[in-house]
This record gives C-alpha cells, sequence and structure tokens, in this order.
C-alpha cells in the first residue's frame, strides 16, 4: 500500500510540474506576439539577439539541477540523516553559486565582445543585464530541488508560473511606456530584458515565502563549521551535479542553441552580403517571428508526450518490459502525430497566420519553411526525454551541445546565398542530423518496432487531406471581397476557422483510422470525447 501511494504521489508531482511547464511554455511564447507589436520587427531582433542567454539561465534553473538536488536529498531522507541534507543542499548552493558567478562575469565583462561578435555593439549593456539573473539562479535550483525532493511540486510549479507572469509583464509594460516616451528601441530592449530580473527574483520570494510560512529555514541553514573534513563528499555531490544535472540541462537547450547561433551570426551574415544595417535589423527581426510560433506548435505534442516518461521510468525500475514498450512506442506516435499535423497545418495557413499576428505577410515564406521544426524538434525532444528515462544521459547532451557549431557553421553556407531562407534551410537540416543520430542510437538500446504501415499510411492520408482542405478554405475565402483597414480581422478568420476544421479532419482521419486505441485515448486532453471518433468494432 505504501508503494502505491509513493507511486501515486510521484505522477501527481509529475502532473503538476508539467501543467505548471505548459503555463510558462505558452506564456513564454504569447508575450512575444504583442512585444512585436509594440516595437516592430527591429525591436523584436533587439530583444531575441540577446534572449538565448536568458534562456540559458532558464534552463539551468529549471530541469538539470533543481532534478539531481531533488534525487540526492530523497536519499538522504529516506536515510534520516540530518546533517546531511544541510550539508548536500549547502555545498551544491556554493557549487551553483561559483558557477553562476563564473557565468556572470563571462557575461557582464565579455558583453563588448560579444557584441562586437553580433556585429552591434548597442547590444553590450542588454546583455550586462541579462548576466544579473545567473547570480539569481542557484538559490532558485536549490530550492526548487529541496522541495521537489520532499515530493511537493506545488512551491516548485508557483515559482516558475509567478516568474514568467512577472516577467511577462514587466516586458510589456517597460516595452509600452518606453515606446509611448519616444526611448530607443536598445533601451526599450534593456527594459524588456529587466524582466528576467524581476522574474528571477519574484520566484526566489515565493519560493522563500514557503520556507517561511512553513518555518522550514532552520531545518535547512548551514551551521558553522559543518564542512569541515567532507572536502570527499563535497566532491562527491561536485561530480554528480556536473554529470547529471549539467548533461540534463545541455539536453533541454535544443532551440536556445538553435538560437544562439542565429542571434551570434546571422545578422552579421546579412549586412556582410549587401543588406543595410537597419533593413538587416529587420529582416532578423522578421525571421525571429518563427520563434513564438514554432514554441506554440511544440507546446502539445511535447506536454503529452513527455508526460508519459515518468512511467517509462518506473517501467525500466520495475522492468516491465511489454508496459515500457508500449509507452515508448505511445509517446513516439504521438510526438510524430501532432508534430505532422501542427508544422503541415501552420505551413498552409503562414501567411494569414503572419498576418493574424505580426500586421503583415513579411517572410512568410521562411515561415513556412520553419513550421517543419516543430516536427523535428518535438521528435528530438521526446527521443531525449525516453533516452533519460532510461538511464542515458550523456549521449544525448552530446548530441545536443554538437547543434550550436553545426548551425552556426551551415548559416555560414547558406545565409550569403539565400538570406534568412538559407538559415531556415540550416536549422532543419541541422535537426534533421540531430534526429537521425538520436534514432539510431535509440533504436540500438530499444530494439523495438516504431512506425507500422499501418500508422504511415493513415498519418499520410490525414496530412494530405489536411492540406487540401486548408489550401481549398484559403482559395475560397480570398475570393471575398473585404473593407479597406479589415485585412488583419480577415486574416484571423482564416487562419483561426483554418486550425479549427484542418485540426479536426487530421484528428478526425487519424482516430478513425486506428492510430490509437481507446485506452490510449484515455491518456489525452478530452480523451472519452476523442474516443467517440474511433469505429464502434474498436469502442468498448
Amino acid at each position: 500500500m505504501k508503494h502505491v501511494n509513493q507511486s501515486k504521489a510521484l505522477f501527481r508531482g509529475a502532473f503538476i510540474l508539467a501543467i505548471a511547464a505548459l503555463v510558462t511554455k505558452i506564456l513564454s511564447a504569447v508575450y512575444r506576439v504583442p512585444f512585436q507589436n509594440i516595437v516592430g520587427d527591429v525591436g523584436f531582433y533587439i530583444y531575441q539577439q540577446v534572449y538565448p542567454f536568458y534562456g540559458l539561465a532558464i534552463v539551468l534553473s529549471t530541469t538539470g539541477f533543481p532534478v539531481v538536488i531533488s534525487k540526492l536529498y530523497a536519499e538522504q531522507k529516506d536515510k534520516g540523516d540530518h546533517e546531511k541534507i544541510r550539508r548536500l543542499l549547502f555545498v551544491s548552493y556554493i557549487l551553483l553559486q561559483l558557477f553562476g558567478l563564473i557565468c556572470f562575469f563571462i557575461l557582464y565583462f565579455g558583453a563588448n565582445h560579444i557584441a562586437i561578435w553580433m556585429n552591434d555593439e548597442k547590444l553590450a549593456i542588454l546583455l550586462r543585464v541579462v548576466s544579473i539573473v545567473f547570480l539569481l539562479f542557484p538559490i532558485v535550483a536549490i530550492l526548487r530541488g529541496y522541495y521537489q525532493g520532499k515530493g511537493d511540486m506545488v512551491p516548485t510549479a508557483l515559482s516558475q508560473v509567478g516568474e514568467q507572469l512577472i516577467r511577462a509583464f514587466t516586458i510589456l509594460f517597460s516595452a509600452y511606456v518606453l515606446t509611448k516616451l519616444g526611448y530607443s528601441l536598445y533601451l526599450i530592449g534593456g527594459g524588456a530584458m529587466f524582466g528576467s530580473i524581476t522574474g528571477s527574483m519574484v520566484s526566489a520570494v515565493i519560493l522563500f515565502t514557503f520556507l517561511w510560512i512553513r518555518k522550514e529555514w532552520g531545518i535547512i541553514a548551514p551551521r558553522k563549521g559543518m564542512l569541515a573534513s567532507y572536502y570527499r563528499e563535497a566532491g562527491i555531490i561536485l561530480k554528480t551535479l556536473v554529470y547529471q544535472g549539467l548533461t540534463i540541462c545541455i539536453s533541454g537547450m535544443l532551440m536556445i542553441f538553435i538560437q544562439m547561433a542565429d542571434a551570434l551570426n546571422l545578422y552579421s551574415l546579412l549586412t556582410e552580403n549587401g543588406y543595410g544595417i537597419e533593413m538587416a535589423k529587420g529582416i532578423k527581426g522578421i525571421f525571429d517571428r518563427g520563434q513564438p510560433i514554432i514554441q506554440l506548435g511544440t507546446i502539445v505534442a511535447v506536454s503529452m508526450s513527455l508526460s508519459l516518461v515518468p512511467l517509462i521510468t518506473s517501467a525500466r525500475i520495475k522492468k516491465d518490459m511489454s508496459f515500457l514498450r508500449d509507452k515508448i512506442q505511445l509517446a513516439i506516435r504521438i510526438a510524430i502525430v501532432i508534430g505532422v499535423g501542427a508544422s503541415l497545418g501552420l505551413w498552409a495557413i503562414i501567411e494569414p497566420a503572419n498576418i493574424m499576428l505580426f500586421e503583415n505577410n513579411s517572410g512568410s515564406s521562411v515561415l513556412g519553411i520553419l513550421s517543419f521544426v516543430i516536427l523535428l524538434s518535438s521528435i528530438i525532444t521526446t527521443i531525449i526525454a525516453i533516452m533519460q528515462g532510461l538511464g542515458s544521459l550523456l549521449f544525448p547532451a552530446v548530441i545536443v551541445l554538437a547543434i550550436f557549431p553545426l548551425k552556426y557553421m551551415l548559416n555560414n553556407f547558406f545565409v550569403p546565398t539565400f538570406g534568412t531562407m538559407g538559415a531556415a534551410y540550416a536549422t532543419l537540416i541541422t535537426l534533421v542530423f540531430a534526429c537521425g543520430i538520436l534514432y539510431l542510437k535509440f533504436i540500438k538500446m530499444q530494439n523495438i518496432p516504431l512506425l507500422s504501415f499501418h500508422f504511415l499510411r493513415t498519418l499520410l492520408t490525414a496530412a494530405f487531406m489536411m492540406v487540401l482542405l486548408l489550401k481549398g478554405y484559403l482559395a475560397l475565402t480570398d475570393m471575398i471581397t473585404i473593407p479597406v483597414g479589415t485585412e488583419r480581422i480577415m486574416a484571423a478568420i482564416q487562419a483561426l476557422g483554418g486550425a479549427v476544421s484542418g485540426g479536426f479532419l487530421f484528428l478526425f482521419i487519424i482516430i478513425r483510422g486506428g492510430v490509437f486505441l481507446e485506452k490510449e485515448l484515455s491518456l489525452f486532453p478530452f480523451g472519452s470525447k476523442l474516443s467517440l471518433l474511433l469505429p464502434k468494432k474498436n469502442r468498448s
């Protein structure tokens, strides 16, 4: 009975964190649309140039380090050794704070060099602002790890959502006010980056509030002389944080490394190949419209497939190979089905979607190519999460780390000839490479069939019919004469109407075709309703 209750608590905690991650990802994608509308394409370029550096800090404080600290804490808690728990948390904090200081010094004092590398020296001040976040992430990571180790996911979840809410509010409020007051776009960008500091501070305040209310500070506070003669233990903690924590963090930086490569050389490549300074900034800002679109597209696929990872980990520990195989196949199928539907659907309606979100159709062809990042990143993220659940940490981290230099080099090759379309090609080629290598490693680890002929046939049929419907729908609605000035409203009707009708047809064919069983659909949101689309013979 105790084991059953622990399992229920584990999955309840995983569910709470999954919901928090879903909310924060939605907020992170959604705020960029009104922000771009306020500051324009050049202002968006300025923000997106620096965002990847903030993204690094967010991953460090959210994924790898809290997970490893929670694991180490839970081990000491089971042994009942409270002094070791104090040492664990204190030593972890010292080590992470040293790492944070190193990152801060590199970014703060190297800001001018990085800005020159980007070919835009005015970005230096924004880099210095965002560097402060690296001083704040250690305490947030430690407290999140502490609560997760206790099995209490609520403080972590609230701190993540609170951080993103305050950050989004700061960004939009400062952008609106500073724009109205006529300040420069770089100063507005600095104000937006200040949101990363306010968000991190609020996250820490929320976690400390839980400590204060529950009177837990005395339990974890360090004591004088507690580290004497415990250098070996500190070494073990350091090794665990570096190997497990850092590898998990790196594996979570897939799209950050892609954005980092674009930030460092895309704008400079454009200016070196005949584009004027302001034009190149605007073109890079238009290219960056793809980031919130990709993020929104991957949220559903990744959230649903990753929700199965705790079940996969549990099955591995229990050596339930049949259950393990079923859940791995299901996670991969979910990632592919939703990734294909979202990528092709967005590609089909990209022009009205672009106008609806960003006021005009600039860069629609490039954004259409970038929509296929949704499929590739969904598959890659799912495979990495499954591999981690199966105990493989180093290999996925190495592959993700290799993405940055590969993308950077491919930009140098494609951008001079094809402009931002070349950068889109470079992104897809990089992700195809990563996906292929991870897939080959994955099938060596788990020699199980992942994709059947029936699955592929049904998927291709659903995708073809959806694209046919959407292109026909857009052709018909384009014939409608609309009043001048209502183009954005019409684009919104086209985009939203296409998303609903195309999405329904795609899901109908997928479910009717038996890609998912009734018991598998029960894991989906509104699963009982979706199961009604199954043929009667396949329903219980």
